[in-house]
């Protein structure tokens, strides 16, 4: 249960510290400052490699392979030498802007050119340049857990025929951009007098972020988010009792053809339908108390980030999703990506609905004690 601070010292955004014992403790606490750390050091090893593989170094992740190897990425296929030496200049430019985030440089314009280029840098690395391969992993990570001992059924010889490196590198891209937003943010935090940790200011908390406020507009991105997966939901439905739906009819005798592949599809369509279902736990009792039916914690209160962890996961990974489907779409086969395209949709409301949950259900802060 969280407590208000009432020792401490002036912290250097203007409120409260947290004890030095608290602090030295949960190292979590500190993320506004190694998060900029963490940023900048990601752009200088990043921006390296777009120097090496300018001047003709091995493994260039945007290269034109095999299709069996190749990702949908924005910046595939492109060449080392028209790209690489994009990566070095941003990368120089980012460890600059993430080393003056780090120690809260900058006012009037150099702070709006610092947050313009971290929240830029962090929607190109997090959404623009990865594809769906992410929402992929993460939807089969129980089944690649089981692969890695007992290898991949099929034609593929090892789980480094799905883990290669044209999709690793998008990984690495994806968690640069994870850094780099919470990096702007704590930054944008610090130098409008804002709790880092928080984001409360001395006068409180906006309106919006409010509980009464929250439950109206958190309840309409719930909404919204189990809608957007209903185009998805019904097409694989269709495609598994025989509707062509979206695609040729040929497409869908393949789909028969080959084993396994509509139960596939019946089994996402059902798992994303089971996504729209949970997303109601956020304005829900049971998305704040254990329900009776999980009888081992039934009653007990059920910790935020239970539900904000694996929401806000979620919603991240359907974004680039949606933006690649949007890329790829075509008239004959929109059932194909058509759908898809409203995973960008359903990414941007759920992670409003977690925001919503979160803001309703957080406490005092451990750092400068607002409630």
């Amino acid at each position: 249960m969280s407590t208000r601070v009432t020792t401490g010292e002036p912290a250097s955004d203007g409120v409260t510290a947290p004890p030095a014992g608290e602090a030295r403790g949960r190292w979590w606490s500190r993320w506004p400052v190694w998060s900029g750390c963490l940023a900048a050091l990601w752009s200088l090893l990043y921006g390296a490699a777009g120097l090496y593989w300018a001047a003709g170094g091995a493994g260039y992740p945007f290269a034109k392979v095999v299709d069996d190897r190749a990702s949908a990425s924005l910046l595939e296929p492109s060449r080392a030498e028209t790209v690489g030496p994009v990566i070095a200049a941003v990368g120089a430019a980012g460890a600059v802007a993430g080393i003056l985030m780090a120690c809260g440089v900058g006012k009037g314009r150099a702070r709006t050119w610092l947050l313009a280029y971290g929240w830029t840098s962090a929607c190109v690395m997090a959404f623009a340049v990865p594809d769906y391969s992410l929402l992929g992993l993460l939807v089969f990570a129980p089944l690649l857990v089981v692969f890695a001992f007992t290898g991949v059924p099929g034609p593929q010889n090892g789980v480094g025929d799905i883990l290669y490196w044209h999709r690793g590198n998008l990984i690495i891209i994806f968690l640069g951009g994870l850094l780099w937003a919470a990096a702007t943010l704590a930054y944008q935090w610090r130098t409008a007098n804002r709790c880092a940790a928080c984001g409360r200011g001395r006068h409180g908390a906006a309106h919006w972020t409010t509980p009464e406020a929250t439950r109206g507009w958190g309840r309409w991105a719930v909404y919204i988010a189990a809608l957007s997966s209903v185009p998805y939901d019904f097409t694989r439905l269709a495609w598994y009792f025989g509707w062509p739906v979206g695609i040729t009819r040929a497409f869908l005798e393949d789909m028969q053809d080959t084993p396994g592949m509509l139960e596939i599809g019946l089994g996402l369509g059902l798992l994303s339908t089971a996504g729209g279902l949970l997303t109601h736990g956020l304005i829900s009792r049971w998305g704040e108390v254990w329900p009776r039916w999980v009888w081992w914690k039934a009653g007990r209160r059920i910790h935020p980030l239970t539900a904000v962890v694996p929401a806000t996961t979620v919603a991240l990974v359907l974004i680039p999703g949606g933006l690649m489907n949007a890329r790829t779409v075509t008239a004959e086969m929109w059932g194909a990506n058509g759908p898809g395209i409203l995973w960008t949709v359903w990414g941007l409301a759920l992670g409003a609905a977690t925001l919503a949950y979160h803001l309703r259900r957080r406490g005092t802060c451990g750092r400068c004690g607002r409630t």
